[in-house]
Parts: C-alpha cells; structure tokens; sequence
C-alpha cells in the first residue's frame, strides 16, 4: 500500500462520514477489522460495525469530523489523523472535540483503528 493510496482512504473515511454515508464508511474497513473506540470501547467485525453504525443518524442531529492533518507512514500501512469533531447530538446539545485516529491499512482497507479525545464534550450523550 502507498502513502497515496492510504491518504485516499483516509480522505474518503472523513467524506463519507461527514455525509453521513455510513455504509461506504463501512466499506473502508476489513470483515477481521479491530476498532478500539474512545466511547463505544473494543469492537471487532465488521458486521458488529455496520450494526452499530445504523445508530448514527438517531445518535447526532449534525455530525462533521473535519480532518485538519495526515500523517502517513512511508510505508502506507500506518497513518493517523488529527480533526475537529462538531457536532449536536439528539437532545440538541453541541459537541466540540478535538480528536486524534489512528489507523493500521492493510490490501487497501482498515484493519485497525483507535480514536483519542476528550471525552467531557460528549457527556451529554448520558444525559439525553
């Protein structure tokens, strides 16, 4: 894999979340895909990930993940990426976190991936 060909997937991760195209986003991971998620915690599948994902539209009114900058390894199978998350969950309250992703590409899709970010913005979430 190339440093390229991870910048793509990377780019199209952050697009098609941001259009709330969940699906797709799906389609960026590997079946055996590991996800350690700062919130959600250890998700392993990629069933388990669609399955959680059909939540999204419910969960966050607005939902916008802006990437500010990539990092790729020169190998292309490692890369992380620093964005600005806005967002207004259900019961109306805004988010703002800054967040850091970090993610393992392996034959063009994402084996692993761990977020990083502050965690008070989203307590409304247990609140609502």
């Amino acid at each position: 894999m190339s440093a390229v060909d991870t910048r793509e997937i990377l780019r199209k991760y952050y697009e098609y979340a941001n259009a709330g195209d969940w699906d797709r986003w799906c389609d960026l991971f590997a079946d055996d895909q590991v996800m350690d998620e700062q919130l959600a915690g250890h998700i392993e599948g990629l069933e388990v990930l669609r399955s959680m994902m059909k939540g999204m539209g419910t969960m966050y009114r607005v939902f916008q993940n802006r990437p500010v900058h990539f990092i790729v390894d020169t190998d292309g199978e490692k890369a992380a990426a620093v964005s600005h998350l806005s967002a207004v969950s259900a019961s109306g309250e805004a988010i703002e976190a800054e967040v850091m992703n970090f993610f393992r590409i392996v034959a063009g899709k994402i084996a692993y991936m761990a977020n990083y970010h502050d965690t008070v913005p989203f307590r409304v979430l247990d609140q609502g």
